[in-house]
């Protein structure tokens, strides 16, 4: 078994309306600025805490700028429009992408490291100043990982892992999801899923991780569709935001494989949402991927609320089934083709996966070029 390694964040609040005990966290800390990263649709949601915070004192920056997946440029931009404020405490409040930046921001202020030192795994040295994060959707499980992805200069994702990411506090809040549209809603609940499923069957795979693992696919199986087809339902919301933070605690310890590594190509050449890619990609990696760990996804087949089968295999592949009846109840494309994804470009799309090795190595089947052309075909 490999070494388990876990960083938790020093404080986790979760419950629908919980974002409003978050000024008097924050007051607590005795911080006179803060630097607000967000996006322009929570700012109206944010009003509150802002003027609260105003009012004691603290001086507040806002930055609304990321708005897709940050790019290197994007990030150095909004670090050297906040190198002079003297942020004493970083909040990130909003999806995936602003969280990761918010994260990386709250390390970098303060370091003499360039972007490029810290690419990597465990290459960062520390983080000084205080952060804060607080999802506003269900999906990548930012808020808790250790873990921060930027597109590079050549379009090609780049993660930046280092237990300094970890956020000191984090507050999830599922009502700051009810506003989140149907398409979104869906993408990143699969994503989340994906996270979850991909760390139970991973070859590293640990027992610790797989208690998260297994009911975060069994929240997320459970309650998406509701979450997606009535936005408003504060209990389909409340337990996919469940599902979604403990697929964020498996990303540190074990991590993501095949799907995730296959999905950045569709990320970075033609600008697919990171949630999308793996919706796509699932089915047909788990395809790939089960005849090397029957087992396992016969398991995951129970968490998605399969009914039981005569043998291990009859499992793994109705757990396969449920993966795409959900995709469809949800509304997701399920072909490449569909999207207009050029069949001609599968090829290139293989390569460009083969160089995510720090993914593809977890996954429990060897995956080679040719098998990563097989899986995109399959996926057309």
């Amino acid at each position: 078994m490999q070494l388990l390694n876990v960083h938790f964040p020093g404080k986790l609040v979760f419950g629908n309306g919980s974002l409003q005990q978050l000024t008097k966290e924050i007051l607590q800390l005795s911080c006179k600025r803060v630097l607000l990263l967000t996006i322009e649709p929570l700012l109206n949601t944010l009003t509150d805490l802002k003027a609260q915070l105003e009012q004691s004192g603290v001086v507040i920056k806002i930055d609304t700028s990321i708005i897709q997946e940050p790019t290197f440029q994007d990030f150095k931009n909004l670090l050297a429009s906040c190198k002079d404020f003297n942020a004493d405490v970083v909040l990130g409040i909003g999806g995936g992408s602003v969280l990761d930046i918010a994260k990386l921001i709250a390390a970098q202020l303060d370091n003499t490291q360039t972007l490029e030192e810290i690419v990597g795994i465990g290459l960062l040295k520390g983080r000084s100043i205080k952060l804060i994060c607080v999802p506003a959707t269900s999906g990548t499980g930012s808020e808790v990982s250790p873990n921060a992805i930027l597109v590079d200069d050549e379009g090609q994702k780049k993660g930046i892992i280092s237990p300094f990411l970890v956020p000191d506090m984090v507050y999830v809040d599922p009502l700051l999801t009810i506003s989140v549209p149907a398409s979104i809603t869906a993408a990143t609940g699969l994503d989340a899923l994906t996270h979850c499923l991909e760390a139970f069957t991973n070859k590293f795979a640990q027992p610790f991780i797989d208690m998260y693992a297994f009911e975060g696919m069994r929240l997320i199986a459970a309650y998406l569709v509701d979450a997606v087809k009535d936005g408003e339902n504060k209990t389909a919301r409340e337990q996919v935001a469940m599902g979604s933070l403990l697929g964020g605690f498996c990303l540190g310890p074990v991590n993501t494989a095949g799907v995730h590594a296959l999905s950045y190509p569709l990320g970075s050449m033609f600008h697919l949402p990171h949630g999308l890619s793996n919706a796509l990609l699932l089915p047909y990696v788990m395809e790939f991927n089960y005849p090397a760990a029957v087992k396992k996804y016969a398991q995951v087949a129970q968490a998605l609320g399969c009914e039981n089968k005569e043998n291990d295999e009859e499992m793994a592949l109705a757990g396969i089934a449920k993966i795409k009846a959900l995709i469809a109840a949800c509304g997701i494309p399920a072909k490449l083709s569909d999207l207009n994804i050029p069949k001609h470009k599968i090829t290139e799309m293989a390569k460009d996966a083969m160089q995510i090795q720090r993914l593809l190595k977890n996954n429990p089947r060897e995956i080679t070029l040719q098998d990563a052309i097989s899986i995109y075909t399959a996926a057309y």
